[in-house]
């Protein structure tokens, strides 16, 4: 497992470029693919380019949020504490990833939002504790956690189909979470992969080849002195410092928050969540200079997610008007039985995942084809559908779209974490097949 995990490493480092770069490659490949496959003209291919550009503005902001709200709760000294006090149990390099892996998987199937801030900053203070771990894998094993999120309370597909008035409703009707997040083939999915995750991260540690890192370098940046030019402190700077409207403010959210809960249940989605992260960020902050001095620092890393969504958008805008997502779709559908369906359905979400790197996006798309195809052939709506939620979990291994605000709150590039990530990929698409297969 070494020597496999050092030859991939090498592998990424060397040919992996940037996610910037990457996305580049990906739209030409996608607009290139549509020419060939598709009737879509050069014009008509750039037209639908341009006219999906924008259409993931409102996520893009959402993933920006989830970036800083998440980076300023866990700088709070409340909750950096609590990471600490967490990341002390790891007393050895081996342990810290295993813990970090069952923490991220745990937050990842609880929400995918939670999952990948909490696993990014949960990483960051084992790296403070045990100064020996590989870095670049410790931050791959906070990543792989997301492996499950699709399968997990807030899986976009089956909490879809469970909804009333959801799109696919006239065709299969309402499909209730006991059939498919809570369903037995499901459940046994998750349960091999929070067994075999954690191990298989655990035996691609090389302390021969490990990166570490300086604790001293993952501290953040001191905040700055209070008081203006002349050292006065000014009514001004008294309300930046007043803990009373930190309190207040924070109070109001926390109020919301319980209502929401009271009214909704655990049913988290990614406002929410963002919600909670913002308001507790101020209560923790105490002060709003406190609080804005750390947002100050957070969004310093969210210049990948800002630039590269729109480009991911475009490429969406391309699959879906140019017919590409639906020729994919079919071309495993033709080849598919009564048994081998839901892995071909699975493979064929996978590789629809990495264009339409969107759970919701990517439904749309597949769901008229492989809904129709799973009944012609006897296969449940529950069991089509969570084989197209796990092949969008899935190829995300490998799929920097995702992985953009853990890297940016760790501070590397995906060229670090992809060469660790790839054999989660293998190992995670022999379960989830033979997961769907058997049962």
């Amino acid at each position: 497992m070494k020597a496999l995990t050092s030859f991939s490493t090498r592998l990424m480092q060397r040919y992996l470029p940037d996610p910037f770069l990457f996305v580049i490659i990906l739209t030409m490949v996608v607009f290139l693919l549509g020419l060939i496959l598709t009737p879509s003209s050069p014009i008509e291919m750039v037209a639908y380019w341009g006219g999906g550009f924008w259409d993931l503005l409102a996520f893009a902001m959402q993933m920006v949020l989830i970036l800083v709200t998440g980076y300023v709760l866990a700088s709070s000294p409340i909750f950096k504490r609590l990471l600490q006090n967490l990341a002390g149990l790891a007393k050895s390099p081996g342990q810290a990833i295993v813990i970090v892996t069952l923490v991220a998987l745990l937050a990842s199937w609880i929400n995918w939002g939670f999952g990948l801030v909490i696993g990014a900053l949960f990483a960051k203070e084992l790296a403070k504790k045990v100064t020996t771990v590989d870095y670049r894998l410790l931050i791959a094993s906070a990543y792989s956690g997301f492996i499950v999120w699709h399968a997990g309370l807030a899986g976009s597909i089956p909490l879809t189909i469970a909804t009333d008035g959801h799109f696919s409703q006239d065709l299969i009707g309402i499909i209730p979470t006991s059939e498919t997040i809570f369903a037995p083939f499901n459940l046994f999915i998750v349960a091999a992969l929070f067994i075999t995750v954690p191990i298989l991260n655990r035996f691609m540690m090389n302390s021969k080849e490990a990166v570490t890192v300086d604790p001293k370098l993952l501290e953040e940046p001191p905040a700055p002195t209070q008081g203006d030019m002349n050292g006065e402190l000014t009514p001004a700077l008294k309300l930046e410092n007043s803990v009373i409207l930190s309190m207040v403010t924070g109070g109001l959210g926390l109020g919301f928050i319980i209502y929401y809960l009271a009214n909704n249940g655990f049913n988290l989605n990614l406002n929410i969540v963002n919600f909670i992260f913002l308001f507790l960020g101020i209560l923790f902050h105490m002060t709003p200079r406190n609080f804005l001095n750390s947002v100050a620092n957070a969004v310093k890393n969210a210049g990948g997610i800002i630039v590269q969504f729109p480009f991911y958008a475009g490429i969406m805008g391309m699959m879906v008007a140019s017919g590409l997502a639906v020729e994919f779709s079919n071309w495993f559908v033709a080849i598919s039985t009564e048994f081998t369906f839901p892995l071909f359905a699975f493979i064929s979400a996978g590789i629809v995942n990495f264009f339409v790197p969107s759970g919701g996006g990517q439904w749309a798309v597949q769901a008229p084809i492989m809904l129709q195809a799973g009944a012609e052939l006897g296969v449940s709506h529950a069991r089509t559908a969570m084989a197209v939620a796990w092949g969008d979990a899935w190829t995300n291994m490998i799929q920097p779209f995702w992985a953009l605000p853990a890297l940016a709150i760790a501070g590397l590039n995906a060229r670090d974490i992809m060469g660790f990530c790839i054999w989660v990929l293998f190992l995670s698409g022999a379960i989830i097949g033979v997961g769907l297969l058997l049962f």
